[in-house]
Order: C-alpha cells, then structure tokens, then sequence
C-alpha cells in the first residue's frame, strides 16, 4: 500500500517525466533495497521516526506546512490587521468629525479642567472706633505621615543623631508645649494622615519646619479670636460647630450669629485645565471668580465705656451681694447703644468655660416686672391725656381701694398726705399712682405701654431676643388692670425699661436702639444702618414736664444717690419682683434708670441687679451705680455740664 502512495503525484495529476534526482521513469516498480535510504528501516529514535513520517506524507501537506514560516505569508498577516486597524480610525474620525464634533470637544475639555474654591477670612468686629473686637488670624494644623515619619533620619557629621518617632517626639514635643509620650503615641502607626496639634501660630510652624523632620506637614486654616476676652463677649458672641478645610467655623452667638452672612462674604472660584499628572496647563484654560470678602461689622459700642460698665457690675455684686446684673448706656437721640454689660459675660476664646445661661446677653432675654421705672408712663399718659398735671393734687393715702373693690398699698406705712402728682413720682407712691392712672381708660393704659415698647422686642439685631410679656387690655383680670400702673403684671428687658427713658429724653420720639452703627468695606469706607423713622409717643411739651418730674426724683426723692456733680440728672428708682430658679416671682429687681445731662439729655443708662443681699431698694443698690457708669460715660463722650438748675414741680400742697 505504501509503494501506490508513493506513485501518486502530489497535484493530482499523473506525472510525464522522471521525477528529479531519480531516473526512474513513469510507471517503474522501485526494487527493495535500491537507492540510498529506499526500503531501508529507519534507526536513530524519534528524531529519525519523524523524519521518515515526514518523508512519507503527501506532497501537498508537506508544502502547506511549510508555506506557514514563509516571509511574504507573514507580510501579508501584517498588512491586513494594519489595514483593520486604519480602518476602525478612520471610521472614529469620520465620526468625530462628521456627526458632533463640537459635543465630543467639550467632553474631552471639562473631563481635564478642575475647580477650587476661593475663600476669604471671616471679617472682624470693631468697636465705634475700630477697635478690633473679633478678628481671624493666619493658623497651621499640624499634622504627620507615620509611614514616611518612620524613615526619619538625622546625621551630623556622619553619626545618626536622631531616628525614628521617638526622637522626633523629644524634638517636637517642646516646641509644641505637648508631653513626649504622648505625642509619640500619635507618631507611631501606619497611618498617612494624622493630626498632632491645631491652629498652631506661624512662629510655631517656623520653629517645626526648620527641623527638617519627614513626615511632619503643615495645613494652613484661619482662627477666630477675640483681643478683648469678656469684653462685650455677651455681644459680638462666638464661633464653632465643624470647621470646614479653612478653619472656618460658623456663628452661635451674638453678632458673630446675626451678622454671618455680612462677615463671611462670597467664596470665588478659580477653574483651570491640568495634565495627566494633574498639573496646570500653562496655556491651558484659567478662569477665576474673585472671592467678595465680608464687610467688617462696626457696632456701636464704645469700648472704654463697655469695659468700665462691666468693671463696674462686677464691684456691685460684690458689695451687694446680687446674683446677677446688667447695664446699659444708651444715646439718647440716636439709640445707640454704648454699652450693654451682663455680670458673668463669656469669653469668646473660651465659651465652654461659661454655663450656658452667662453665654448670650441677659439684658435683652431675661424678663421682669419693671416695678416703679413704669410709673414715668403712666404720668406721661395722664399729662398727654390731660387728666393731670405735674401740679395736680391729691391726698394719698398708705391703702387706696379701687372701683372694683382691688386694694393696694405703698411699700412704707404713712397716715393721709397731700401729694402733687409731681411728688407722688418723686415718693414713689403705688395709691396714688393707682388714682392717678385710674382716670385713664383700661384700652388707654394698654396703648401707652406699647407705644413706650413695651411688649415688642426692641429690634436691637441680637439673636433670641425677648419681646417681654403685655397681654392685650381685654385679657386683664381686676387686678392687673391697676397693677400695670406702677409696673406689675407685666414683663419687660432691662432695654425696654431703658428705652421709655430714651423716650422722654428724646422730646417724646421713640428710636429703635441699635448695636450696629455700619458696615466697613474692605477699602476702609463706611455703609451707616439704616435708621428706622422715630416713633412720636407724646408731645415734647409732655416729655419735658416728666423729666423735670424726674430730676426732682434725684433731688429730694428715692434717687439722691444718682446725683452726679456737674451734670443735672432725671431718673427713677425702682424694686420689682422677677421669676426665680423656681420658676415662680420670688426673685427681686432693684433698678435704677436716669438721663444725663437732664436739661440737654445725651445718654440714658439703666442699672437692674437681682437679689441683692444689702439692700433691695433700687435708689440704695442700683443708683450709686448709675452714677459711677453715667460719670464716666459721660467724660468719655466729651459730654459738657450741665447749666443752671430750673426750678422743680412742687411736691406737697397745703
């Protein structure tokens, strides 16, 4: 079978010739054992068993075997998948180019332009006199790489003279005022991203960054601080909460929360196209929104005056044994406020260190009965109306009985006097106030409360400000209807109680009290507030009847301690019952409110301390302070004194 393979021709086609090398022709038998290798059996192993296969197979598969190693075959292979390829290009391109060119283009842009935002620092908080109150400084948050910490090495010399954490604990723990051991605790590990200390000052950085150590890196933020302490803490308030990436933290108190949006100002932009690396293209695109920084929020208080009123409480309750207390000093014409002083204010740096209740002001949140300080409205009522006059008599007795059978009496027992209305404000006197005020409608009582402010908050830009406690005249019981003469049965802020003097000593016009006087630009230029239009509460003729009433209070009444040399002072004396811990009215007020100079009137300041243990009359406890405070107020302001002294309403009667 094997010598009919060999005689078939490989083409298929029978041959004509002798093959080559043969010459053997067409059709002869080969003979067994002729020819070089012909018949013979293969010997050598595999090697010569694939060779004789090899030899035996058909022309044709011997010729495709070997076509497969040929040059121009594997040419071909080439070309073919190169054309392939050129050809998936080609209909990419014609794509690209051909059906939205300009939509592909600008995926391929915003896919390499990266954007930042721009932030300012938080503005500051000055005084009337640009004092700086609250400010924000450049700070560093340190923080380090434990895994490339650990290859710190330092050589001097050619001998290793610190290594590792440990030796880079002892170098920083000094230098960051941190106990060793524990800083090392936090430079050990596996971590890449681990904070060892905050807001950490420039110098302090300086100091860290000269020690060359690997690992240790700075992040720059912004801090919050307040020069001052305490020092109108109630007012500007304080930050916190989450700092974002700059440090910045949001307002929680005071101006700091009221005026957020003016300090923080607009966050820019600044967009631009990078690299595979991730750096900027130089000819890249760059675009940048410049960041608006904040306006500076310029208040109106002064300072020097703040800091004596605040110095000042403290003494008293000290001496007095009060609780707690407060001070106002107010412009009288513009309503702005020059000082608001609360007993125990917090420190800004610190508010944690201060309870909760100390962490905000008092004097505008904290309610009581305004006791006698009230009864300057229920005279201007009276005046207005025309029921009385400053020289209107009366014979008053230590208990009066009203209409509907309420009695009331005076603090101190007496036998029947013969009072002007004049010398009832000077005394001080419930009954006759009560007969004074009862000629007036109940409707009418209610309006004049709340044309002095009563019942409103005074708008004064302080988050949580109370609006006090006046119910509405058809909600009075029997009693309350009376009561409200004199300051009872309603609940007012030491500003109110401030504000119905700021009143009178206006001529009668009411302005709203303000701690905001502008807002500074960043080039230096000042935006003044907006000033609400002043409110006419009675006739200036009206107005200044009461306040000569009420300087004849500091002469010969309740108030003599209020006097100040130089200057012609108008107040009133008060002691009122305020609510307690308990919840309930077992609290007392003694207070103190006066105008100065009485005959050209400049500021008004009012004094309220609770539960004080020397005294619990106003014109004991409250009026030397008032004194002190209006004194230096009143230096500081470049207040001029006081001309002659006019002659004063008569008191008495015969």
């Amino acid at each position: 079978m094997g010598d009919s393979d060999d005689r078939r021709p490989s083409s298929g086609r029978r041959e004509t010739g002798p093959r080559p090398g043969t010459g053997r022709q067409p059709g002869a038998r080969r003979q067994p054992g002729t020819g070089s290798q012909a018949g013979r059996r293969p010997q050598g192993g595999a090697a010569t068993g694939r060779a004789t296969a090899s030899a035996h197979r058909p022309a044709s598969r011997r010729r495709r075997a070997l076509s497969i190693g040929r040059p121009q075959v594997r040419q071909q292979a080439i070309t073919l998948g190169a054309l392939g390829i050129l050809t998936v290009f080609a209909a990419r391109l014609v794509m690209i180019q051909g059906i939205d060119p300009d939509d592909l283009a600008t995926q391929a842009l915003e896919s390499r332009l990266a954007t930042s935002t721009v932030t300012t620092d938080r503005a500051d908080i000055v005084d009337r006199n640009g004092e700086v109150l609250a400010t924000s400084v450049n700070r560093y948050h340190v923080w380090v790489n434990q895994q490339k910490l650990a290859d710190f090495k330092r050589v001097e010399d050619g001998t290793v003279v610190a290594e590792g954490a440990l030796d880079a604990a002892a170098i920083l723990a000094p230098i960051l005022d941190l106990d060793e051991s524990e800083l090392a605790a936090k430079l050990v590990g596996d971590d890449t991203f681990v904070y060892i200390a905050k807001y950490v000052t420039p110098e302090t950085w300086s100091l860290i960054s000269d020690e060359g150590i690997y690992g240790v890196e700075p992040e720059a933020v912004s801090e919050r601080i307040y020069p001052n302490g305490d020092l109108a803490g109630n007012l500007v308030g304080f930050v916190g909460g989450a700092a974002d990436k700059q440090g910045v933290n949001w307002g929680l108190a005071g101006m700091e929360k009221s005026q957020e949006d003016s300090l923080l100002g607009t966050d820019g932009s600044l967009t631009y196209e990078r690299g595979g690396n991730g750096t900027a293209i130089p000819t890249g695109v760059l675009e940048e929104t410049p960041a608006e920084p904040g306006q500076d929020v310029v208040l109106t208080i002064d300072r020097d005056i703040q800091y004596y009123a605040q110095s000042r409480l403290e003494e008293a309750l000290s001496v007095t044994g009060a609780s707690h207390g407060f001070v106002t000093v107010e412009d009288t014409r513009t309503g702005e406020v020059y000082a608001l002083a609360d007993s125990g204010t917090v420190d800004p740096n610190d508010p944690g260190a201060t309870d909760n209740e100390s962490r905000s002001s008092r004097a505008i949140e904290d309610v009581f009965e305004p006791g006698s300080t009230a009864k300057a409205i229920t005279m201007a009522a009276a005046i207005e109306e025309g029921v009385i006059t400053p020289g209107s008599r009366f014979e008053v007795p230590y208990e009066y009985t009203t209409s509907n059978g309420q009695t009331f009496k005076d603090s101190h027992e007496h036998g029947l006097e013969k009072m002007t209305a004049a010398g009832i404000l000077v005394d001080s006197s419930n009954t006759g106030t009560v007969m004074i005020g009862e000629q007036l409608s109940t409707e009418q009582r209610y309006e004049y409360l709340k044309a002095f402010g009563f019942g409103e908050a005074t708008g004064i830009g302080m988050p949580s400000e109370s609006s006090g406690i006046l119910s509405h005249w058809e909600n009075w019981d029997g009693r309350s209807k009376y009561a409200v003469l004199y300051g009872q049965a309603v609940a007012v802020t030491a500003l109110q109680t401030s504000q119905v003097y700021q009143t009178l000593a206006n001529g009668g016009e009411r302005v709203s009290p303000s701690l905001i006087k502008g807002y500074r630009n960043a080039d230096g230029t000042v935006t003044p507030r907006e000033q609400s239009e002043p409110v006419r509460v009675v006739s200036e003729e009206t107005a200044d009847q009461v306040m000569l009433m009420l300087e004849d209070v500091t002469e010969e009444g309740t108030g003599t301690l209020a006097k100040i040399d130089g200057y012609r002072v108008a107040g009133k004396t008060g002691t009122a019952q305020a609510v307690g811990s308990s919840g309930k009215l077992d609290s007392i007020v003694a207070s103190f409110v006066g105008v100065a100079p009485a005959d050209d009137p400049a500021i008004v300041v009012s004094v309220s301390l609770f539960d004080p243990k020397s005294s619990i009359w106003g014109g004991e406890v409250a009026a030397p302070v008032f004194s002190d405070v209006a004194t230096f107020a009143l230096q500081t302001l470049r207040v001029p004194p006081s001309g002659p002294a006019e002659e004063l309403y008569p008191t008495t009667w015969e």
